[in-house]
């Protein structure tokens, strides 16, 4: 029996082989990523902005205290931590499936000669030549994996949405800066008009519609305070904190890179935390389609029992040694379709798992080359804005001395402090478009470790 067995389970080792149940997952053809720039400036790996860590790109001391305060209390982020450490538990599992199953067993009869006892360990090893076991750690190893990579898909997140409410906060200190003081120039319009409509060099309209401009600058100053502590109070509760007072900097402190690198981008986009998810998520899914289709093949368990009975009666006799081995093969005949269900749903969800890697790959590579286009952009509108205020300023300086020489209408001027106004408004939301799409590019190319 011996002499047949041995040869039996090489040849099915061999077909086992053969059908590819012990062959590893390889990535899929994505070359299409290579193209994903194809208009944009690329460079060599490390020279990539998403080289950097978060503390290299946001080197604000301030928000990076806050960073950190965010990534120690934030909740979502020790839910995914509680993930992976239950995805260890279950690769660990995996990985005890290949030693023997230990049992105990004791019994005891009380009879007429005494009382009669047995005590017999069993153990029982289910040999993988079929790749059931192999397969089921893998998937494990690749779901660890996956667990680790959404960690740090949250973490990164985090750190983004921080840095973008942050500088958020910086804006609307600007904006208010900015409006505080064209109110303090209305009121020194307020007052140069009055004084040149008692020395009849204007009428009474002019100076109600500068009364008018500044109760709009007033307004204006209560929606974006307003607007400040509703900003800090969502900012508290992102950090895990009460809404308080959020002590930070100034914007036009704020320094980031001149010049942007993208990186190859296959190397960069794959290293994003949500690509090497689903990418960690098609393993998963390869190797789960393995366990599916091992089912179709014998289970081979190798089972034994040691031990001693005996008759606490007979003081004499210690009792009686009892050994048993035995190997036993199931092989599935009939189960209802079960084994052919179980293997087309894990080739349906593995192609699905394909499916949604490739297109989380196109999703990186279309939101990198936005970002970049939006910081270009931004950089530009912040070139003209500069002129534009350079502009509306000489033009407020020149009407007002034309105004008080009777020389200009009150309108001109108060249509050019107006456009001034405006202009450095949105100059300052120019500057806080451009740190956004920074925090975007980064985030979209992979950055945000440590």
């Amino acid at each position: 029996m011996k002499k047949i067995l041995i040869p039996l389970i090489l040849l099915l080792v061999i077909a086992t082989n053969s059908c590819g149940l012990y062959k590893d997952f390889e990535r899929p053809d994505i070359t299409f990523v290579d193209s994903l720039y194809n208009r944009i400036p690329t460079a060599d790996d490390y020279e990539s902005i998403a080289s950097l860590t978060w503390k290299e790109l946001f080197t604000d001391t301030l928000l990076q205290d806050w960073i950190e305060v965010g990534l120690k209390n934030n909740t979502d982020l020790e839910i995914a931590r509680l993930k992976v450490e239950q995805a260890a538990i279950t690769l660990k599992s995996s990985k005890l499936a290949f030693y023997p199953d230990v049992s105990f067993t004791a019994q005891a009869n009380a009879n007429a000669n005494g009382l009669s006892y047995s005590l017999t360990p069993t153990a029982s090893w289910e040999l993988d030549i079929f790749g059931k076991l192999h397969n089921t750690k893998k998937g494990a190893q690749a779901g660890l994996a996956s667990t680790e990579a959404f960690q740090q898909a949250v973490e990164t997140q985090i750190i983004a949405t921080i840095a973008d409410s942050y500088y958020t906060l910086l804006m609307l200190d600007e904006q208010l800066d900015i409006s505080k003081r064209t109110l303090k120039t209305w009121e020194e319009n307020i007052r140069t008009l009055s004084a040149l409509k008692r020395a009849g060099k204007t009428n009474e309209a002019a100076v109600l519609q500068a009364k008018a401009n500044k109760v709009n600058v007033e307004a204006s100053i209560l929606t974006l305070e307003e607007q400040i502590i509703e900003q800090e109070n969502s900012l508290s509760a992102l950090l895990g904190l009460v809404p308080q007072e959020l002590e930070r900097g100034v914007l036009s402190e704020q320094i980031f890179p001149d010049t942007l690198l993208m990186g190859l981008p296959l190397s960069s986009l794959i290293n994003r935390p949500d690509v090497r998810q689903a990418e960690y998520q098609l393993v998963e899914a390869y190797y789960a389609t393995n366990v599916a289709r091992s089912y179709f093949y014998p289970s081979i368990t190798l089972s034994g029992n040691a031990g001693w009975s005996g008759t606490t009666g007979n003081i004499g006799d210690p009792g009686d040694w009892i050994f048993n081995a035995v190997g036993s093969l199931m092989q599935p005949i009939f189960n209802q379709g079960k084994n052919k269900a179980r293997l087309k749903i894990s080739e349906s969800q593995q192609q699905e798992a394909l499916l949604n890697f490739k297109q989380t790959l196109l999703d990186a590579g279309a939101e990198a080359n936005n970002a970049l286009v939006s910081w270009q952009t931004a950089r530009k509108r912040l070139d003209s804005d500069k002129l534009q205020i350079m502009y509306l300023k000489g033009a407020v300086m020149n009407t007002q001395l034309l105004m008080k020489n009777g020389q200009a209408d009150y309108l001109e001027v108060l249509t050019a402090q107006k456009n001034l106004l405006q202009a450095e408004l949105t100059e300052t939301n120019d500057k806080y478009i451009e740190i956004q799409s920074v925090i975007t590019l980064y985030h979209a190319l992979g950055g945000g470790r440590e």
